[in-house]
């Protein structure tokens, strides 16, 4: 049997976890779908005892119905330089431990001064970051349609906390685009550690900025 873990990280914003009962939800539903130990009834309080003061990022890690929390500090990227990965993407539908694809697409973005990698099916579809899901906007300019779009869940990419949280806040289209549909588009990247970062350049080359990211980005986080 291969050991595989689940994993879900979050922030902790004024010692509260806003998206904790979302995380747990995809972390149990995950336990059925791959047949492994639900976590303990208690994790949620157990996650909550475990925040500190301040913004804290918070992980939660279930191995055969155990789990493990650990801690750190939260960061507050700017814009961020992402390029397009050499390593074909594979379906990552559960966030489980088993993310050596993502690992070694950041290690070889930053090894060239890059901020973050975006990884494509072999298909040529664009997927996901690292540890991100993607948004572009789109003027309806060439016939692929007007407004915010995302790669289709169908690709197999992982349905994350942050990319539910804006399609909650904003009309969201799923589409199946190569990357070259993303050339001069405004972009953004989003998770529930970091909300909304827009991405600045992309392969090199400066990416527009658009306002509606920024009015995303103030309404991402709950009261």
């Amino acid at each position: 049997m291969v050991d595989v873990g689940l994993i879900e990280t979050m922030r902790a914003r004024d010692s509260r976890l806003p998206w904790l009962e979302r995380h747990l939800a995809r972390m149990r539903a995950s336990a059925t779908a791959l047949g492994l130990a639900h976590p303990p009834v208690d994790i949620a309080d157990l996650a909550r005892i475990a925040v500190g003061p301040g913004e804290r990022v918070v992980r939660l890690e279930l191995r055969d119905g155990l789990v493990e929390i650990s801690t750190r500090d939260g960061t507050e990227p700017g814009s961020v330089a992402l390029m397009v990965s050499d390593e074909a993407y594979r379906p990552y539908p559960h966030k489980s431990t088993r993310r050596e694809q993502f690992g070694r697409s950041l290690a070889n973005a930053r090894r060239l001064g890059v901020d973050d990698a975006l990884l494509v099916t072999a298909e040529g579809y664009v997927a996901e970051g690292t540890a991100w899901s993607l948004f572009w906007w789109d003027n309806g300019a060439g016939g692929g349609g007007e407004g915010l779009f995302t790669p289709a869940e169908e690709l197999g990419i992982l349905p994350g906390i942050g990319r539910s949280r804006i399609m909650e806040l904003a009309g969201v289209h799923e589409a199946r685009k190569p990357v070259s549909d993303l050339a001069g588009r405004s972009m953004f990247l989003v998770n529930a550690v970091r909300g909304v970062v827009e991405i600045g350049s992309f392969q090199g080359q400066p990416a527009p900025s658009d306002p509606r990211t920024a009015e995303l980005s103030s309404a991402f986080w709950p009261d």
